[in-house]
């Protein structure tokens, strides 16, 4: 998707959730002031949003459910059956699998690994052992959520070698990873963090 902007590649993905949601309920159309109750994002800014793609629908008939649906699946790259692992199933991990509330949007955690899983407790995906990593992977899988905070780097080198090519960041700690494997970091200190400066910078 060339040229657009940022702001609205963010918001195709909410656009895509909230599509699935309406699928589900058997609702075969809708218009863009319907759409804007359920993200609350303006009717304006969806229909500038669609324009960016194509032509998506018609005035007066507004758009249909499936064929945003599979354009939006198609143009984002998005794989419902992306099998996608948790690495580290401590209070953060089970937090993200509890928080869950993706409904399957970008695929679905299916297992867990952890150096401690006798410690770990019960959680609601399998979880096995690090050291059965190389054996228990599921066939396919590309993507990791790492939320460890120690081994880091042998970490994601034995995801690398498993063939992990993306990789959800929650640790503190720097990691290099090999050309090609994509990384995104999120870290709620930094994010807090700027919005002081921000808030602060207003007064």
């Amino acid at each position: 998707m060339k040229n657009v902007p940022n702001a609205t590649l963010q918001r195709y993905p909410v656009y895509l959730k909230a599509l699935r949601k309406i699928h589900r309920s058997g609702q075969k159309r809708i218009m863009s002031r319907e759409l804007a109750e359920y993200v609350n994002i303006k009717p304006t800014t969806i229909r500038r949003d669609f324009s960016l793609i194509g032509s998506l629908g018609k005035q007066g008939y507004g758009y249909d459910v499936d064929f945003l649906i599979e354009t939006f699946s198609n143009q984002l790259g998005i794989n419902f059956d992306e099998k996608i692992i948790l690495v580290g199933a401590g209070n953060l991990g089970k937090a993200i699998l509890n928080y869950n509330h993706w409904d399957n949007v970008v695929g679905e955690i299916v297992c867990a690994f952890d150096k401690a899983p006798e410690k770990c407790g019960q959680i609601s995906i399998p979880l096995y052992h690090m050291d059965q990593l190389s054996e228990k992977i599921p066939e396919g899988c590309r993507i990791a959520i790492i939320c460890i905070s120690g081994d880091i780097q042998n970490t994601v080198d034995l995801l690398v070698e498993n063939g992990i090519s993306g990789i959800v960041n929650f640790t503190h700690e720097h990691f290099t990873a090999p050309a090609g494997i994509h990384v995104r970091s999120v870290d709620v200190v930094s994010s807090i963090q700027e919005l002081v400066f921000e808030t602060n910078s207003i007064n």
